[in-house]
């Protein structure tokens, strides 16, 4: 997480005034006067309450909630799909997002009564996650074939046509509440029981996980699926897992823009779970603070949506998902059109990001997503990682195409993004060190 220093001068880098400077940062609880901090200190700016919807630091130009009509759940927006807010090209949004962890039907869609059996009172559940598993009516869910997100927007963003980029800006990531789940769901994850009761090559059937005798799947009910979701609560900005910890790092893992026309919000094309060419569930976890996600156009507007919020993943995302959290996450949103070198030139095509410290090529093994069937081959996404490296090295940094090849066997690192998408990914960490 962001230190006092950092996130204060994230805000200031924001555009935002002096007064809602000072509104948001008094918000995180006193930090800087309660503790003796100043900018700079060491130590992360966490606030002292939960971030309730409308509570709290609200500090990006515009404001967007997660309301039952706000949302779609399990679905991203298609081409043409109505905005739920529009905001000029350079302007700044602050996103309450919702975790899906806690509402779903395996765990009783019931979030007031999941988050009690883990000693979690009413006044720390946050009341847009409530409304959304009463209210949610958009669409009929259906737990075995919708995808589990909460998806919020979408934003249309004036000046945005099929052709350019949108720059998407991560400012701030804070969690809304102490606590995150991750869940192991049968049939997904790393080590899943195939489709017609297989196992999948290099491991046996003892070594399915969830275990092949808890799979409750055929009972109907999801509620006795046998799925496992491990609360864990966030003590000292670490999460915990019995004799366990971890440091928390959050991002978001749902970040996209409209990709594909359909007729119906269900249609398979539009599922959450697989990432495609117009981002979505893309699960890198480098895209925290101060990260930059480039995402090609393919709608007026750019129809920018978000979700899937994570306090921390490991690369794989091996059990299925990260820990799961909810966020209330500022970005800066900005159309770059081509010719400006506004965005990396493989960005016009193909998601791209960086960070402060290095470039970030991306590879999937399917990404048109549900589209013309479903590809998982790691390979595949290696492959495209690797090519899309090299046509940034060659076009954006002048390197020839045959040093860039020997440079990125000699010092840059691929790495897989997540196994469980259905779309499988690939990331590359080039060092901006190394071209300076």
């Amino acid at each position: 997480m962001a230190t006092f220093g950092e996130y204060a001068a994230s805000l200031l880098r924001s555009g935002l005034g002096r007064r809602d400077f000072l509104r948001a940062t008094a918000a995180l609880g006193g930090a800087a006067a309660t503790t003796g901090l100043t900018a700079g200190t060491a130590t992360a700016a966490v606030p002292r309450e939960v971030l309730q919807p409308g509570k709290g630091p609200i500090h990006g130009r515009h404001y967007l909630p997660s309301t039952p009509d706000q949302v779609r759940w399990g679905y991203v927006p298609s081409i043409g799909s109505d905005p739920v807010l529009r905001m000029r090209s350079g302007e700044t949004v602050t996103v309450d997002t919702v975790s899906h962890e806690g509402i779903l039907e395996d765990q009783g869609r019931d979030p007031v009564g999941y988050f009690a059996g883990h000693g979690v009172r009413r006044t720390s559940v946050l009341d847009d996650a409530v409304a959304i598993a009463r209210d949610y009516d958009r669409t009929a869910r259906n737990f075995d074939v919708d995808g589990p997100h909460v998806v919020t927007g979408p934003i249309f963003v004036t000046g945005a046509a099929p052709g350019d980029v949108l720059k998407v800006e991560m400012l701030s990531m804070l969690p809304r509440v102490p606590y995150g789940v991750v869940s192991s769901r049968h049939g997904k994850g790393a080590l899943p029981r195939l489709a017609g009761g297989g196992v999948p090559a290099g491991i046996t059937i003892d070594e399915i996980m969830p275990p092949v005798g808890t799979d409750g799947r055929a009972t109907g009910d999801p509620e006795r699926y046998g799925n496992v979701s491990v609360f864990t609560p966030i003590r000292g900005r670490r999460g915990v897992m019995g004799k366990v910890s971890f440091p928390l790092n959050p991002f978001m893992g749902l970040m996209g823009v409209a990709f594909v026309e359909a007729t119906v919000p269900t249609a398979a094309e539009l599922n959450s779970i697989p990432p495609t060419l117009g981002g979505g569930n893309i699960d890198i976890n480098l895209l925290g603070e101060r990260s930059t996600f480039y995402l090609p156009v393919f709608a007026d507007g750019a129809l920018f949506h978000v979700g899937d919020p994570h306090f921390a993943m490991g690369n794989g995302e091996v059990a299925l998902t990260a820990l799961e959290g909810s966020l209330r996450a500022i970005f800066r949103l900005t159309v770059c059109k081509k010719g400006s070198g506004d965005a990396p030139s493989v960005a016009f095509g193909y998601p791209f990001a960086e960070t402060p410290d290095a470039w970030v090529p991306i590879g999937l093994s399917d990404p048109d997503g549900s589209q013309n069937g479903q590809g998982n081959d790691l390979n595949i996404a290696m492959r495209r990682a690797v090519v899309n490296a090299l046509d940034f090295l060659e076009t954006d940094q002048g390197l020839d195409r045959a040093v860039a090849y020997a440079y990125l066997s000699a010092a840059a690192d691929f790495e897989v993004s997540q196994v469980v998408d259905r779309t499988t990914g690939v990331h590359g960490v080039i060092r901006k060190a190394d071209f300076a």
